[in-house]
């Protein structure tokens, strides 16, 4: 699928970036554009991978122009480009709409526009029945992707998205966050109830490139990832700290959803994974294959979920990291 192809990875010195890069570069790819408007990661990056096939580009979702030139001859845009983080989002609220919503439809217009074939767009289970702006423009972001597969006309553009959960270490998530906090003693938790899909960058990374084979256009893809509870997490990194119960912050849920009542009665399920299918006449019945119709009333949440981490596994998967 990748090979002698020009990958674009926006936001490609984050976290998910950074592992799809590192993975995409043991394949035989011939270009990789990371893009992104952060200076300062690009040269640390520069020093990390050196490989000639890295071209390192200075741009912003927001700014179409520089998505014109920066697709320019490229084959495949995995989009990671985002504003993540709920407190951020809440604060500067049109900020989060000009990267996420204008964003999204500004790399699919470069991408019609280019001739690019493939977009793959990063969800998260924040734009499941959205609670938080976030959630909410991610949401908006999954709806234009997947819109934007109607309106590509005689072009060659296929676009579609994945929609997982919490990542396990990613910059400025939970993990790190205890583990720097243990020090002190105490760790906070909001919730004690509080439960959350669980992934590792490494399944994410896989998961992406799966679906570059999989996808027709139009898809939402979601895994069948692990939960964990937050209290089973805390023990896992800091078990000699005290439990300070702070509560749940202002945009925050108690459990997240990937697939609710109403997206399950247009979602089909395979062995590791769901689709939420496009409701267009190009989805057919071909497109179908070795799936099975969800229950009535099925979803998918973290606090349902049959498949849960324990303490120790949490442990491991703190260790790989």
């Amino acid at each position: 699928m990748l090979n002698n192809k020009t990958i674009l990875v926006t936001g490609g010195t984050g976290s998910f970036g950074k592992k799809f890069i590192r993975k995409a570069l043991t394949l035989d790819v011939k270009k990789i554009i990371v893009f992104s408007r952060d200076e300062l990661k690009q040269y640390e990056m520069k020093q990390e991978f050196q490989d000639e096939r890295i071209r390192f580009f200075i741009g912003d979702v927001r700014d179409k122009d520089r998505l014109y030139r920066a697709f320019d001859g490229v084959d495949i845009v995995i989009h990671a480009a985002a504003m993540k983080h709920v407190d951020a989002c809440e604060y500067n609220p049109f900020e989060a709409i000009k990267t996420n919503i204008h964003g999204a439809q500004n790399i699919i217009e470069a991408a019609i526009d280019c001739g690019v074939e493939k977009v793959i767009a990063l969800s998260t289970d924040k734009a499941c029945s959205p609670v938080n702006l976030y959630g909410a423009t991610k949401l908006a972001s999954d709806k234009l992707f997947v819109a934007a597969n109607a309106y590509v006309g005689e072009k060659k553009t296929k676009f579609s998205v994945v929609r997982y959960g919490n990542v396990v270490g990613s910059r400025g998530s939970v993990v790190p966050f205890f583990k720097k906090i243990r020090e002190t003693g105490v760790v906070p938790i909001t919730d004690e109830r509080m439960t959350r899909f669980w992934i590792t960058l490494e399944h994410g990374v896989q998961f992406v490139l799966d679906n570059l084979e999989r996808m027709q256009g139009g898809e939402i893809f979601v895994p069948k990832i692990p939960s964990m509870n937050i209290m089973d997490l805390a023990k896992a990194i800091a078990p000699e700290c005290e439990i300070e119960v702070i509560g749940i912050r202002p945009g925050e849920k108690l459990h997240e959803a990937m697939i609710m009542e109403d997206d399950a009665r247009h979602t089909i399920e395979y062995d590791s994974y769901y689709v939420i299918q496009p409701e267009t006449n190009w989805w057919t019945k071909d497109n179908k294959l070795n799936s099975k119709e969800l229950p009535e009333n099925f979803r998918y949440v973290s606090n349902e979920n049959t498949h849960w981490l324990s303490v120790e596994e949490l442990r491991e998967l703190v260790k790989e990291m």
